[in-house]
């Protein structure tokens, strides 16, 4: 697709001089000039950069050379390249992003560039389905595992989805035109909605964004664009509720509960959710333990040394193919650790299962297992815990072991909130938070801000050393 064709070239053109604008991320500089009946203005990151440009439409201007009343620019300052889609763009885009980023990033990346992507072409007569233009964009265009995966002489486009490609590739805008205000303003409403239109979670909005945003930052740094057209577009800011609520944090008598019924319906797995709430470990970090990382002597306490951890993405996400890949710890670089301390319940948990359960080929505690005695599956067949038996069997247990009114309330409807139970009960415990982040993950103000609402029962004693600190000042002043 080449440059589109001037609309109507005039010679009525008006420049401003150049505007400085603060904000929090550093001051840019505007320059804004008036093409016919039509007003335009490009941003810069510095004054020199806004003064060349503007002297470049003054000196034109000033030849008397002819305006282009729909992009402001004269002749002479046309780009006079090929236009480049934003479809082929995104599509560059997730290949530069792919080799580093995680398959859950790599998923998230995809997601947020689908919708982008199909806001912006949806409304143009003739558009495919919806459905198979996003499964034509997740499974394949923008899914750089599965292009790649194929052999060289196979790597075409399924049939499936080659017309729809082949019709984005033809008509979704051009960087140019996409960074346009009247078409990128409903691009980023569409990443605020679901499917259904209804409100997405404030983490989706902020994943979708950041995606879009890293895309357009792409542009500007191949100088496809001079600015990123999203720092100039106002959008109310979604309050991120990233916070955990209290509602699904367990206590310990429930936790004990739980950890019976899971006991009963599926033995093999009560050590793994014991981990996530006796150690606030994250549930790919326990899918990856073996025996090597655990020292549980026969009393007291032990510790669990955290080496890597076990996601699951879905295998087109993974550079192997399987659903399964090992990564290094969350927020943590290759071959960082972290030690948890292991309490003696979670202790004598795991040495029971330890007893019962052998681990897997490689050493792996936690495997996908076949028959009564929990045989793991050998050679080949042997995979870390099933994800799918781990939500079933919890459900189960929740079912079991809380009341009807419980069992449909928050409180711990997903195996992750054990880990939030745990790091609850360590703060509210008294234990330091630089130690409990250290034991959990986490940076401290993370901690803070994300446990904010499951600290409580320390209020009154905060209210009595105040008390206490205040008495002691007036026992000083002669006022007593």
């Amino acid at each position: 697709m080449t440059a589109a064709t001037p609309d109507r070239r005039v010679y009525d053109v008006r420049i401003w001089g150049v505007r400085s604008n603060r904000g929090q991320n550093g001051t840019t500089y505007t320059v804004r000039w008036r093409v016919g009946r039509r007003a335009h203005q490009r941003t810069f990151a510095t004054a020199k950069l806004g003064e060349s440009f503007r002297s470049g439409l003054i000196v034109a201007s000033h030849k008397g050379e002819p305006f282009d009343e729909r992009t402001g620019l004269p002749d002479a300052m046309v780009p006079r390249t090929v236009a480049i889609t934003w479809y082929r763009h995104a599509c560059a885009f997730v290949d530069l992003k792919w080799p580093a980023a995680s398959p859950r990033h790599r998923k998230g990346i995809a997601e947020g560039l689908i919708t982008g992507t199909v806001a912006s072409a949806s409304r143009v007569p003739g558009a495919p389905a919806l459905d198979l233009l996003r499964r034509a964009l997740l499974r394949w265009a923008f899914n750089t595992g599965a292009r790649r995966r194929l052999p060289i002489d196979e790597a075409v486009c399924p049939a499936e989805f080659a017309e729809t490609l082949r019709w984005l590739d033809n008509n979704t805008p051009t960087l140019d035109e996409f960074a346009r205000p009247v078409i990128l303003r409903p691009v980023l409403d569409s990443l605020a909605l679901r499917l259904d239109g209804s409100p997405a979670s404030a983490s989706t909005v902020a994943r979708k964004r950041s995606a879009v945003y890293s895309a357009l930052a792409y542009a500007v740094e191949l100088e496809l664009l001079a600015t990123n057209p999203m720092d100039r577009i106002h959008s109310p800011r979604v309050q991120h509720t990233d916070v955990v609520d209290r509602r699904v944090v367990v206590n310990p008598q429930q936790a004990a509960s739980l950890l019976q019924a899971v006991r009963t319906i599926h033995p093999s797995i009560e050590a793994y959710f014991a981990c996530l709430y006796y150690a606030g470990l994250r549930p790919a970090e326990a899918r990856h333990l073996r025996e090597s990382n655990l020292w549980l002597p026969e009393t007291g306490w032990g510790f669990v040394h955290l080496e890597d951890s076990t996601p699951t993405a879905g295998g087109e996400w993974t550079d192997s193919g399987k659903s399964d890949e090992d990564r290094q710890l969350k927020h943590r670089a290759r071959k960082d650790t972290r030690e948890v301390p292991a309490s003696p319940e979670l202790v004598a948990i795991l040495r029971q299962h330890l007893a019962r359960f052998p681990s897997g080929p490689d050493g792996r505690i936690f495997v996908t297992r076949t028959g009564r005695a929990g045989t793991p599956l050998a050679g080949p067949y042997a995979r870390p815990q099933s994800m799918g038996i781990v939500y079933r069997v919890w459900d189960q247990a929740r079912r079991e072991s809380l009341s009807p009114l419980l069992y449909s309330s928050p409180l711990a409807r997903r195996p992750y909130d054990l880990r939030h139970a745990a790091v609850s009960l360590w703060l509210n415990a008294g234990v330091p938070a630089t130690q409990v982040a250290e034991w959990a993950g986490h940076s401290v103000n993370v901690l803070l801000r994300v446990y904010a609402k499951c600290i409580y029962g320390q209020d009154e004693a905060a209210r009595q050393r105040v008390q206490a600190a205040l008495a002691d000042a007036h026992s000083t002043d002669g006022y007593d």
